[in-house]
């Protein structure tokens, strides 16, 4: 499917809601990182914009990207409003197509599941290409399926973190698995629904 189909889905999607005014971090990133000296941060698929916020308002240097037009544009506001746009730059990417140009200590993936082609593995291989040494790639996946996602397919599989893992392959002279786990958490949907959501966490370092 083209780049402008996926372009108008996510933008409906956001357009379909109103725009976030207090967005909040996931928990398996402010869980992980809130101990890490900041530095230069990558947020892929950056959505409402919670964890890109969160970051910059711990001293992160952070890009948020996003295919969505829309989501790009309210979280640049949110940035200016919170006096974060020095710290933050919002930018709309196709990942598919263009990918941003810098070298990061972090980069954030959290849950980066579309129902448009994507291959999700030469995206997160050029992730850690953009790493320096000693920076950590941190992927996020969803584990089950919430009662407000988005794909309701009762044959959906999720891969596990290893699986995630394999399929980006990278160089494990380059690279250390710290954590591929699957913790559960109740999590809090639309109206503030809850319900009990499996994470599937990945985090890779690179060592050289």
């Amino acid at each position: 499917m083209s780049t402008t189909d996926a372009v108008t889905f996510w933008d409906g999607v956001y357009a379909a809601r109103p725009p976030a005014t207090d967005p909040q971090p996931n928990l398996r990133l402010s869980e992980m990182v809130s101990t890490l000296s900041p530095g230069d941060a990558l947020d892929l698929g950056c959505g409402d914009g919670g964890d890109a916020l969160w970051l910059a308002r711990r001293g992160w240097r952070v890009t948020a990207v996003d295919i969505s037009a829309v989501a790009v544009e309210r979280l640049a506001e949110l940035a200016r409003a919170n006096g974060l746009d020095g710290r933050l730059a919002a930018e709309q990417h196709d990942l598919r197509a263009s990918f941003p140009d810098e070298s990061f200590d972090l980069v954030s993936a959290h849950y980066l599941h579309t129902p448009y082609d994507l291959d999700r593995a030469d995206v997160l291989r050029r992730a850690g290409r953009a790493l320096r040494p000693g920076g950590l790639l941190l992927v996020v996946d969803h584990g089950s399926t919430a009662p407000w996602s988005w794909n309701q397919d009762p044959d959906a599989r999720y891969p596990s973190p290893r699986e995630v893992a394999a399929e980006i392959d990278l160089d494990p002279a380059l690279w250390a698995v710290e954590r591929a786990d699957a913790p559960r958490r109740i999590a809090t949907g639309p109206g503030g629904r809850t319900a009990e959501v499996t994470d599937h966490v990945l985090l890779l370092r690179r060592t050289a």
